[in-house]
């Protein structure tokens, strides 16, 4: 039996035939936000009450803004993003991460600022504050991938896809468990993810730009810590 659609149960009328993208796209993006991750197509579109043309071109759009890893297809186990990051971290360290984050971050960030859609702006000022109960590591992934997509750079934000994976590596004891992110860096945290997205939506890629920096370059300083290098000189 069909799933009743979760538009009606909201007070909104269902897909039709015409729905813009961008309409699925939002709904795909609340159930990515609730759940965390995309159920069977056979059931998105069930739920969304869409045809499968319209929930295709809908997650080759996510795909296109790097919400989505790339599709799996024909043999292959794995995406290949997988198989990047897998080989890329037998040759990489947490500072090189750092400063590839560095240098891509602050630059999506600028566009977003220029670029984002409304609805994409208030995505990003949504995740700027951790959700109770969410693992801070998740948290900070769906900030800074909320304003990748923002940047409607597709292949930036494939770059930085590939860059987490690399991160979230557990050879690479990157930013240690949650268990160790505190409440005070976690309210720190949130301040400066604020400051980056208040920048985003009032259109100032210069402080976009900036506020992502001095994000980061807090981020770099506490992983050299952890690393028992000390303090570096993030310029």
């Amino acid at each position: 039996m069909q799933q009743p659609d979760m538009r009606e149960a909201d007070g909104q009328p269902p897909f039709s035939d015409t729905e813009e993208p961008a309409d699925v796209v939002e709904a795909l993006r609340r159930i990515i936000d609730e759940d965390g991750v995309l159920p069977a197509e056979r059931v998105l579109a069930e739920r969304l009450n869409v045809k499968r043309h319209q929930l295709r071109k809908a997650l080759q759009m996510l795909r296109g803004f790097g919400e989505l890893e790339p599709a799996r297809s024909g043999r292959r186990s794995s995406s290949d993003t997988s198989l990047q990051s897998a080989k890329l971290v037998l040759s990489t360290n947490p500072l090189e991460v750092m400063e590839m984050r560095m240098i891509l971050e602050p630059t999506l960030a600028r566009f977003a600022a220029m670029r984002a859609s409304p609805a994409e702006i208030a995505r990003i000022l949504a995740h700027a504050k951790s959700p109770a109960g969410m693992s801070p590591s998740q948290a900070d992934q769906l900030f800074h991938r909320a304003i990748a997509a923002g940047s409607r750079n597709s292949l930036a934000s494939e770059l930085h896809i590939l860059l987490h994976q690399v991160q979230n590596d557990s050879r690479l004891r990157f930013a240690g468990s949650d268990d160790e992110t505190t409440a005070e860096r976690i309210a720190q945290r949130d301040a400066e993810h604020a400051a980056i997205a208040d920048a985003i939506a009032a259109r100032d890629p210069n402080r976009a730009e900036k506020a992502m920096w001095d994000h980061l370059a807090v981020v770099q300083t506490k992983v050299a810590s952890r690393l028992g290098i000390g303090s570096m000189n993030a310029a």
